[in-house]
């Protein structure tokens, strides 16, 4: 029988396997709707190793089990119903929704390695149910995504090619299913290993087309880190600057376990305790590509615990006073700062989301309330400060703790709509008190057909990016895509690429108020809006119209080597830093003409009369040592002979 067979294979040589041809599959429609960030999708199967096989007709249901001690799930083999032979697996006993059958990843399968899970489940009478993914971190946190949620039938579900992997840090890595309390039969499950295929490698990079506006990058998860071709589109297209999907907002910071512990060592209340275990494979793979990140995102009322807000860190306790509150936001702040630049001193965190979307589309505070299991509307900020209040404390601690060259931002969705006035007006005064640098549009777009029924169209957008440039802020677009509609979606796929030409046209016109253009996510299957198929890579890793319309007749432009060269705007450095006669190198030169100027600002000063003299752009390149004050000192010219000598590596004060 075919579940022996392989099973014997496995048994000799794991993670060892047969060649098997699979056919792709079409994406479906009931796959990620309304999922966030998932971490699998329907791609396109060549020839993958089969890792395990089982048909169930052996009897033998040892490979999966229940979701624990207080999972009632029983499973057995059962005649009851089959798709292939007599025999299937049957998942019965189950008292609560998520109670059910699941298979161990970890225990047969590598990490950093992707695969295709397919199976067919049913319902004894009905199909209702979610399949999931289950990991815990070095922490021993638990952490859970819905693959493919909403799944209805009267009949079997056919799950195929759905994509999984795990990294070296998680443990006990699950795939299973819940949902209802009634039995679940599982048929025909196989486990294969997602080939290698090529990309595009004959095509332009979206980075270095970019390379002289602005940066370009993308968000990642720590899963995606597993798929070569993936990451060959990564490295190719946007390693200027990578977004962590989820593993650095609150609830995957904000440790409850570590933060009760405290409490009950030090009766202190009021300092949250936080870990970046869920990041770590993100950003170890930031730190050895020498990648900037976005940090993404500190005070939000989604994806933030209830917990946070409540007396003994409880999801059902009293909520805090203001006042603790406050102590509990900078603590958080401190400690989530302290505690990642600790872990990754040479990492150039150049850029945060202080606050995200608190703001409704009219411009108002949101409604006061808690998320709940399931999430919300409603700020369990503004339950606690009242107001939108706690916005500027944010920013505030953020300026007091974020490392020396981390630009604050303020970040939000729809930001083209009546809220646009709000958002400015709060930015600019935030601004005129120091604590913020600029503002990050997510620009989550609806291309559609353009002639009809685009969302925004592309004048409205270009109107939005106007008045924000007006500000004179540094502005960044942190979350691009532009999706097309679900119910016939490859309809559209060349108006969305005339639709991503009209918005990148827009934001390269104000260009040079904008510092970053981050997209958000690299394929379509991939995308937490799959199913509408938003971005510029398909799941077979090919460039659709999107991404033509993006490069439009543009050429590519030298990478900058040096990430002081980079792009920028507002106070930042135009040039290389050190560079003080400004001819673009490092130099003797350099150090001289520092000297004098501050031996004899008349001649060699900004204002000075002397050929060469330390303009005021020159100023910010060789204010090294200090770059937040406005002189110019001795010790920026000994850095600079430091950096000639080899003492320092770079003369980049925010490396």
């Amino acid at each position: 029988m075919k579940g022996n067979h392989y099973r014997r294979l496995i048994a000799g040589v794991m993670g060892a396997a047969m060649a098997l041809s699979s056919a792709a599959s079409a994406v479906n429609a009931a796959f990620v709707a309304g999922e966030v960030s998932p971490v699998s999708a329907v791609g396109a199967a060549d020839t993958s190793a089969v890792i395990y096989s089982t048909d169930f007709e052996d009897g033998d249901v040892s490979y999966f089990c229940n979701r624990g001690e207080n999972d009632t799930t029983e499973l057995s083999a059962s005649t009851d119903m089959a798709v292939s032979g007599s025999t299937s697996l049957l998942a019965s006993g189950r008292s609560k929704d998520w109670n059910g059958p699941a298979f161990q990843l970890d225990k047969i399968c590598k990490p950093y390695t992707e695969y295709y899970v397919s199976f067919k489940f049913r319902g004894k009478y009905y199909t209702n149910g979610t399949v999931s993914f289950q990991y815990s971190d070095p922490d021993g946190t638990p952490h859970y995504q819905n693959l493919i949620k909403n799944i209805s039938t009267s009949d079997w579900y056919t799950v195929e090619n759905l994509k999984v992997s795990f990294t070296d840090e998680m443990k006990d890595v699950f795939v299973y299913i819940e949902g209802g309390q009634d039995d679940i039969y599982i048929d025909d499950f196989t486990l294969t290993e997602v080939p290698d295929v090529p990309i595009e490698e004959d095509i332009k990079s979206v980075r270095a087309v970019f390379a002289d506006k602005f940066k370009i990058g993308t968000a990642i998860t720590p899963d995606n880190l597993s798929s070569k071709p993936f990451m060959k589109l990564v490295e190719k297209h946007f390693s200027g600057s990578l977004t962590a999907g989820n593993e650095m907002k609150p609830d995957a910071v904000l440790n409850q376990k570590a933060t009760l512990a405290y409490v009950e060592e030090t009766g202190d209340d009021e300092n949250p305790q936080v870990s970046f275990s869920a990041a770590k494979p993100f950003l170890n793979y930031c730190q050895k590509n020498n990648i900037p990140v976005r940090v993404h995102t500190l005070v939000w009322h989604s994806q933030t615990p209830d917990w946070f807000f409540k007396e003994g860190y409880q999801d059902d306790g009293e909520w805090v006073s203001k006042e603790k509150m406050i102590k509990r936001m900078e603590n958080y702040i401190k400690n989530y700062f302290t505690e990642l630049t600790a872990l990754y001193p040479d990492v150039n965190f150049y850029a945060c989301d202080v606050v995200n979307e608190a703001w409704t589309n009219d411009g108002k505070p949101r409604d006061p309330g808690q998320q709940g299991s399931s999430g919300s509307e409603k700020s369990a900020w503004v339950q606690v400060f009242g107001d939108n209040s706690f916005i500027e404390y944010a920013f505030t601690f953020a300026r007091e703790y974020a490392p020396k060259g981390c630009k604050l931002y303020y970040n939000d969705y729809n930001e083209y709509m009546s809220k646009i006035d709000t958002i400015i007006a709060m930015a600019k005064e935030l601004n005129e008190k120091g604590v913020l640098d600029g503002i990050g549009l997510q620009s989550h777009l609806d291309a559609r057909d353009m002639a009809t029924s685009a969302f925004p169209t592309v004048d409205m957008y270009k109107k939005a990016l106007a008045k924000y440039a007006a500000t004179g802020l540094d502005i960044q677009i942190t979350e691009l895509d532009a999706t097309v509609d679900q119910n016939d979606p490859t309809k559209y796929i060349d108006y969305q690429g005339e639709y991503y030409k009209g918005i990148m046209d827009a934001i390269v016109e104000y260009s040079d108020s904008i510092s970053a253009v981050v997209f958000w996510g690299v394929t379509d299957d991939q995308s937490w809006r799959a199913n509408r198929l938003p971005l510029l890579f398909d799941a077979d890793y090919k460039a659709k119209p999107a991404y033509y319309g993006v490069i439009g007749d543009r050429e590519e432009q030298e990478i900058p080597t040096d990430p002081t060269t980079e792009p920028t705007t507002g106070e930042e450095i135009k040039g290389v830093w050190g560079d003080a006669d400004g001819d673009d190198e490092i130099k003797m030169n350099d150090v001289v003409l520092v000297m004098q100027s501050i031996a004899n600002p008349d001649t060699y000063g900004a204002d000075g009369t002397a050929e060469k003299h330390l303009t005021l752009d020159a100023q910010k390149r060789v204010n090294i040592v200090d770059p937040d004050t406005t002189g110019v000192t001795v010790q920026d010219a000994l850095q600079i002979q430091k950096f000639l000598l080899e003492i320092v590596p770079t003369l980049d004060p925010n490396a």
